[in-house]
């Protein structure tokens, strides 16, 4: 995906970047694959604020990407690359050969044409293709992967996103996610081989607060820069700084840095080596 570096015409225009959409190859989504969602604007069922900094934002229509991939040994031909406002990747339409159409997370260095198949058994290890762990060769590129058998993917969704297949064994594949952290999945947990499309979409530069306001996040304000009222950081005189032992966020709990992940989660026997 190039990125287009726009002419510095005004003061929000000059660090501004843009994805140029040069791997789009249909702009009008599938109707039959496209829902609307509610928005709440960070709002609970009383109307109160319980998440800061969500706005609407631009109006937009979720559509329907199947992460599970349940149609087993069934080859599938990509009828097009599409933009996903809900999400950083690209999706691809793709249609079965019994004549389904469904909505994919697209890979990086997909072509209209390309063929793929999901199999609970052993297929040709080509990138775009999804099976269970213990048939993917080690070493391979992988993304969209289950934690659980038979749910969905929920691993390395996002944008360029890459785990890496490391070792087999106990009935437990070792995957190193794109946070770092290497971490057991059951062997029958399938996953798809290759990386997600659009991986330059991290080099974007927003620029401006219109445009995050359009992506539905709100400005941001600094606890220093509020009264000790409104925040355990404010108050002071001029550039004070945070003036406290430790940062807290608004409530009063510790933040940046603190561990917030219980001691004794069920899953800290499935991680091999924690994140940075």
């Amino acid at each position: 995906m190039p990125i287009r570096i726009v002419k510095p015409t005004s003061p929000g225009r000059r660090n501004l970047s843009i994805d140029a959409f040069s791997d789009i190859t249909k702009t009008e989504p599938e109707k039959a694959l496209v829902v609307k969602l509610p928005r709440h604007a960070g709002r609970n069922v009383a109307g109160r604020i319980t998440v800061r900094h969500r706005v609407g934002g631009a109006k937009r229509y979720y559509r329907l990407v199947d992460f599970k991939q349940d149609k087993f040994d069934i080859p599938a031909e990509v009828l097009a690359i599409e933009y996903d406002p809900y999400r950083s990747a690209r999706i691809a339409l793709v249609k079965y050969s019994d004549g389904e159409k469904r909505y994919l997370l697209a890979f990086n260095g997909i072509k209209v044409g390309d063929q793929i198949i999901s199999s609970r058994s052993a297929v040709p290890p080509k990138i775009g293709n999804r099976m269970p762990l213990k048939f993917i060769p080690i070493g391979q590129p992988i993304f969209n992967i289950e934690l659980k058998p038979n749910t969905k993917g929920v691993l390395a969704r996002g944008a360029g996103g890459v785990a890496k297949f490391m070792a087999i064994e106990g009935g437990f594949a070792q995957i190193k996610i794109p946070s770092g952290e290497v971490r057991k999945i059951p062997e029958d947990c399938a996953a798809t081989i290759g990386q997600v499309s659009n991986p330059d979409w991290r080099l974007i530069t927003w620029g401006k607060a219109g445009r995050m306001f359009h992506r539905g996040r709100r400005p941001t304000v600094r606890g220093k820069a509020m009264n000790p009222v409104d925040h355990p950081h404010g108050g002071g005189e001029g550039v004070s700084p945070i003036g406290l032992k430790h940062p807290k966020t608004p409530w009063g709990k510790p933040a940046l840095g603190v561990k917030t992940r219980k001691a004794n989660k069920w899953s800290n026997a499935l991680i091999v080596k924690r994140r940075k």
